[in-house]
């Protein structure tokens, strides 16, 4: 895989467009007065970057050639840029307005595990900052080294280590080297008739490494899991050594050091290979369309499924907002297209179905074409019992074609000036509805004390025995009084706020990094931190790996950092204390 483009999601050439979508503009102008149809203001051309000179060392060098060879470091500037953030809200806004950061000083390549721990040696002992990357996809700060990091940065892609090592068909698990990227693995792996069924929204530009360090979660994960579920076996590369944790399906050996990796964002090792569950790729695979009268009978649906005996591999359903948007991306409707949709809409009136109160869902079916059946016959029953309507494959697999291509639509909104973005959380059923409606509050709230626009939308999706995920993707159209990152801090965080608030989590699959940051005490309680800074400095003493990300360190640049105020400042110079109004997909967006 190349690397993605400096400024923005994806491959160069590779855009969004409104133009094949007549009702698209029509509505972005309805509902947050912003003309798309202008041509957009592109980032900044890389030939006006002011690429700082990189800091390092020649003895450090050395030994990072040794380590890796000669031809696998570099400092290429824009090698730098690219491998210097992730892709958040944030991170494109400052790189469109030349606003680069800490880059890294240098990136290296390793081609094996033996290579990654050469590497590391060589940065401890040179006293450098090491920053695992794989496909560069956070959203959530977890790649840029923090703004007053005076030591050399190293910025480890690990896309050379891309293979599949080993499927043991007995017992249903597969080595695979940790710098595979999503296409790459299931191409491997569907070779020999196996899938890992793991699609995050960044399945063409993430790695399995990626995945474990942010706990990703996948668009089937209701049947493969999501890949803590996935993830057996590890091997890490620490400052002490090789952390190697057995692919065994369960253990009673203290505290899960499998767990503790799950999600440490790099701070606690390299991660160069894990054993995860496989299947056999299933005979038969099909997402369907349907059609719910309000966002309270989709998720009591949802609901009802999760605790049934069905086990569809997708359940998704959009709030009416959502759903509205998904319907203005439709490309030109052909005459039959016409026809089925004024037949859909003479059958609703008919049942007395609100046409803006409509919620769109996708359910999806994998195994054999009895298991298929049987399943969808078992789910239907419960769409149909809270007034769900089938509306066939179309829709499903516009989805199933779409799925990895709606992050584009963030760089075509930043292109007309307006940011979007993403926030995602969990809850316990019983808890969801509040969830929703105290987050759609909390945004309009924002909305209103900033006298601006904006449009906030959601859907369900990932369910689990006891509860599902909401993720929410927010738009908005700046006011021109302010800064427009100021302005999108104040309604991520309001967001944010009202996740904790709830009682649900600051995120489901998202990561911390630094942008969500300063909730995690609320979310895990003050001595969660305090384990979590204790297992990070003490694997890690030095402050060597990718500090400052999760919690900071007292050893982190910037701790305990006071402004005039009095406030305390993290290593990132936001500031600390239990409420904030100003702080920050790659979005799971509405099939376009």
């Amino acid at each position: 895989m190349g690397a993605m483009k400096w400024w923005g999601w994806g491959e160069e050439g590779v855009a969004f467009t409104h133009e094949d979508k007549p009702e698209l503009a029509p509505f972005i102008e309805r509902v947050l007065g912003l003309d798309v149809r202008r041509p957009g203001t592109p980032a900044l051309a890389f030939e006006r970057l002011d690429v700082p000179e990189p800091n390092l060392p020649e003895h450090l060098r050395s030994a990072l050639e040794e380590a890796v060879g000669a031809d696998q470091l570099s400092t290429d500037p824009h090698d730098r840029i690219v491998h210097g953030r992730g892709k958040s809200l944030r991170d494109l806004v400052r790189q469109r307005r030349g606003d680069l950061g800490r880059l890294p000083d240098a990136v290296v390549r390793p081609a094996d595990e033996g290579e990654a721990a050469a590497l590391l040696r060589a940065a401890i002992d040179a006293g450098a900052v090491v920053i695992p990357f794989g496909g560069g996809t956070s959203i959530a700060g977890s790649l840029e080294a923090g703004p007053d990091e005076a030591r050399p940065v190293i910025s480890v892609d690990m896309a050379r280590l891309n293979r599949v090592l080993e499927v043991d068909a007995t017992s249903q698990l597969a080595r695979v080297q940790a710098g595979a990227f999503g296409p790459d693995l299931e191409r491997q792996l569907n070779a020999q008739g196996w899938t890992c069924g793991h699609f995050p929204d960044s399945f063409t530009h993430s790695t399995l490494g990626g995945w474990i360090a942010t706990r990703s979660s996948g668009m089937q994960s209701d049947r493969y899991g999501d890949v803590a579920e996935l993830t057996r076996g590890l091997r890490v590369v620490t400052p002490s050594g090789i952390l190697a944790v057995r692919a065994v399906p369960s253990t009673s050996t203290g505290p899960s050091v499998r767990e503790m990796v799950l999600g440490s964002e790099g701070r606690l090792g390299i991660i160069t290979e894990a054993t995860i569950h496989v299947r056999r790729v299933p005979p038969e695979r099909t997402i369907l369309g349907y059609l719910f009268p309000t966002w309270g009978a989709g998720l009591a649906a949802m609901r009802d499924i999760a605790a049934s005996e069905a086990s569809p591999s997708v359940t998704r359903v959009s709030d009416a907002r959502e759903t509205a948007l998904s319907f203005a991306t439709r490309k030109t409707p052909t005459l039959v297209d016409r026809l089925k949709s004024k037949a859909l809409q003479t059958f609703l009136k008919h049942r007395g179905v609100d046409p803006t109160a409509m919620c769109l869902s996708f359910i999806g079916y994998e195994g054999s074409a009895d298991y298929v059946a049987a399943q969808r016959k078992l789910t239907e029953r419960i769409v149909k019992r809270h007034g769900g309507l089938g509306i066939g494959r179309s829709p499903g697999e516009l989805y199933d074609q779409k799925k990895f291509d709606t992050p584009y639509i963030r760089d075509f909104l930043l292109d007309r000036g307006a940011p979007a973005d993403v926030s995602e959380t969990s809850a316990p059923w019983g808890r969801l509805q509040a969830v929703y409606d105290d987050v759609t509050a909390a945004f309009s709230d924002a909305l209103d004390r900033l006298g601006m626009r904006g449009y906030l939308m959601c859907h369900l999706s990932h369910s689990y025995h006891a509860g599902a995920c909401l993720y929410f993707t927010f738009a908005l159209n700046p006011s021109g009084d302010r800064d427009a990152l100021e302005e999108y801090g104040v309604v991520k965080s309001a967001i944010q706020q009202a996740f904790v608030d709830s009682g649900a989590t600051l995120s489901h699959h998202h990561a911390v990094g630094t942008e969500h940051a300063q909730w995690l005490e609320e979310d895990i309680s003050k001595p969660g931190v305090a384990m979590l800074r204790a297992l990070f400095e003490g694997t890690d003493p030095g402050a060597n790996l990718n500090p400052g990300k999760i919690v900071a360190s007292c050893l982190d640049p910037g701790v305990g950092e006071t402004l005039a105020g009095g406030e305390s400042r993290d290593s990132n110079g936001r500031a600390g204390g239990p409420r904030h109004t100003v702080d920050a997909h790659q979005g799971s967006q509405p099939p376009a």
